[in-house]
C-alpha cells in the first residue's frame, strides 16, 4: 500500500488492526460520533470482531485509522464497505473519534486521502455515501473533499421515533484510464 499522508492537515492513514478495537468501540459509542450515524445501536467487541471476520477479512470492506503525523496518535477511522467489484463502487464512511480533532479539517483531509486510495489502489470508479441531512458540518466536509450531492431521500430513516432525510453524495474517479479490477 502506498503512503497516504496530508502534511498540511498533519495526518496519515494506516490499515486498521485488531489492536484498534478498543479505540473504535469507544469512539463509535461516544455521543459525538453515534448521533451522526444512521444505525445508532451501541457498538460491542463482538460486533466489531464480526465486522472484521465478515467484512474486512473477506474483502467486502477496507478500514483505515486516521493518525497524527507527529505523535502517531489515532484520531478516528475511514472505511469503504459493500465493495462491488462488478460495478466498481463502494460506500464511504468516517468518524473522528477524538473530540479535539474535530472541526480542524481532519475529516476533509482523511476523505481526500481515502478517495485517492480507492481510485489509485482499489481501481474503484464510484464512492458514495449517505449523511443525515442535518449533519451540515459533515456534508460541507464531504463537498470540500470532492463528493457531490446527488439526492435527498425524504423521511428515509427513523431514529428514536423521528424520521430523517438522507443526503446521497458521490465522488467519481477522475481518471478515465483507471484500471478497474
Amino acid at each position: 500500500m502506498n503512503q497516504y499522508i496530508d502534511k498540511k492537515a498533519g495526518i496519515y492513514l494506516r490499515l486498521m488492526t485488531q489492536e484498534d478495537t478498543d479505540s473504535i468501540i469507544a469512539w463509535r459509542n461516544s455521543d459525538g460520533v453515534r448521533r451522526n450515524f444512521i444505525y445508532q445501536e451501541l457498538f460491542t467487541r463482538e460486533g466489531h470482531e464480526k465486522w472484521i471476520q465478515e467484512m474486512i477479512d473477506t474483502g467486502r470492506a477496507i478500514q483505515m485509522i486516521i493518525c497524527e503525523i507527529v505523535t502517531g496518535k489515532p484520531l478516528g477511522s475511514v472505511y469503504i464497505r459493500d465493495i462491488d467489484r462488478q460495478h466498481n463502487k463502494a460506500e464511504y464512511g468516517i468518524f473522528i473519534g477524538e473530540a479535539q480533532a474535530r472541526g480542524r479539517g481532519v475529516g476533509t483531509a482523511a476523505a481526500k486521502l481515502m478517495l485517492c486510495y480507492c481510485f489509485e489502489e482499489e481501481g474503484l470508479h464510484r464512492i458514495y455515501l449517505r449523511a443525515l441531512s442535518d449533519n451540515l458540518q459533515a456534508i460541507g466536509s464531504y463537498e470540500k473533499a470532492g463528493f457531490v450531492r446527488e439526492a435527498c431521500l425524504r423521511d428515509d430513516v427513523r431514529i428514536n421515533g423521528k424520521y430523517h432525510d438522507i443526503i446521497w453524495m458521490a465522488a467519481i474517479n477522475p481518471l478515465p484510464e483507471a484500471v478497474h479490477r
